[in-house]
């Protein structure tokens, strides 16, 4: 553990500052207040965040937020992964226990209050001033040994550090809603078409959150704002949806690259980490992964092996996730696909079993 009471110059001292309180910020603030380290989250927004996104949390991810002391957060079970593709239909159960649907504002919720009960100060302010030096971080006036930047997709501070690298794959981009409906099945369902892929998630007993995928340059079909011309390349999904009952919210470009992340003191983790794509639906998980590897990194006093533990928490992910994209750029491929796991399920099962490993 890291002293807590020493002196850098003239300011005090805390261990770590975490910069953006997303789920990877706020959980990397729990683990890091578990682990003995003093920590201070600034997040610019107040009150509780929304933000587009697939709201299916797999089983790892809900492990997680047990290990943290988080309070379970409502939702709607979901017990596996189905696709659909015009008459074809696979699917594929969890065999570590079931996923929970939820609302990104439910989980932001009950992260936000185990925050709270550890008593971890959180400072609503932009971060627009920092910098690091061989000792420590300074971060709009405060001091800490390191910084995690979970300052998400399009960090400014990876910016900063110069980390990013050129995307490989063409721009994807995601857009959301939620509709008075109840679940009609008790699994996350992927609806496939030549041009997206929408996303059916349980989140309460008469709502479900679904997200489009899509390639930048697609032309959405149909008239109207731009998530009703997109459900218009699933037509029978259309027909089962009640009344809209959130706004629509759009995220993206996905695909982020980094070089490394770690610069001197500065840790990143979470989206601003490095993203691919949220075919898998891991985006939680792997925030949470990242922000576990940078506190065990930090208390251990080896921060070195930080870029390993990193690489090692994201390389199923970037393996599977980049093996789904080229069948998605290839229509004839991603219809063998659904065909293929339909007829082998025990392949599918296999497949997420290896993506949900604990």
């Amino acid at each position: 553990m890291l002293g807590l009471s020493g002196k850098l110059g003239t300011a005090p001292v805390i261990d770590v500052a975490v910069v953006g309180g997303g789920p990877a910020g706020l959980s990397a603030a729990i683990l890091a207040k578990q682990a003995g380290l003093e920590v201070v989250v600034f997040e610019a927004k107040v009150g509780i965040i929304d933000k587009a996104c697939g709201e299916g949390l797999m089983p790892p991810a809900l492990l997680a937020l047990e290990r943290m002391g988080v309070a379970r957060p409502a939702g709607m079970p979901f017990h596996g992964i189905r696709y659909v593709d015009g008459p074809w239909v696979a699917q594929g159960a969890f065999s570590m226990g079931p996923g929970l649907g939820v609302r990104r504002t439910e989980l932001h919720r009950v992260l936000r209050s185990r925050v709270d009960e550890l008593g971890i100060p959180v400072r609503v302010q932009q971060v627009s001033e920092w910098s690091q030096d061989e000792a420590g971080v300074t971060v709009q006036g405060c001091r800490a040994r390191w910084m995690f930047a979970a300052d998400g997709l399009r960090s400014p501070i990876r910016a900063e550090l110069g980390l990013g690298e050129a995307a490989r794959f063409p721009a994807r981009l995601g857009i959301r809603r939620h509709f008075a409906t109840a679940p009609w099945a008790e699994f996350v369902e992927i609806h496939w078409s030549p041009w997206a892929e929408a996303y059916v998630t349980p989140v309460g007993p008469n709502e479900v959150g679904v997200a489009i995928l899509y390639s930048a340059d697609a032309q959405p079909p149909g008239e109207g704002d731009p998530f009703s011309r997109w459900m218009h390349a699933f037509p029978a999904l259309a027909e089962r949806l009640g009344d809209p009952v959130s706004k629509a919210r759009g995220a993206g470009p996905f695909e982020q690259r980094v070089k490394t992340p770690m610069e001197g003191r500065v840790l990143l983790i979470g989206d601003a980490a490095g993203y691919l794509d949220p075919l898998t639906g891991e985006g939680i998980r792997l925030g949470f992964d990242t922000a576990a590897a940078a506190v065990q990194a930090v208390v251990s006093a080896r921060p070195e092996s930080f870029p390993g533990m990193w690489r090692g928490a994201l390389r199923r992910y970037w393996v599977l996730t980049s093996g789904l994209l080229f069948i998605r750029r290839r229509d004839w491929l991603r219809r063998r696909l659904v065909r293929f796991l339909a007829r082998f399920p025990r392949i599918f099962r296999f497949a997420l079993d290896s993506l949900n490993h604990a």
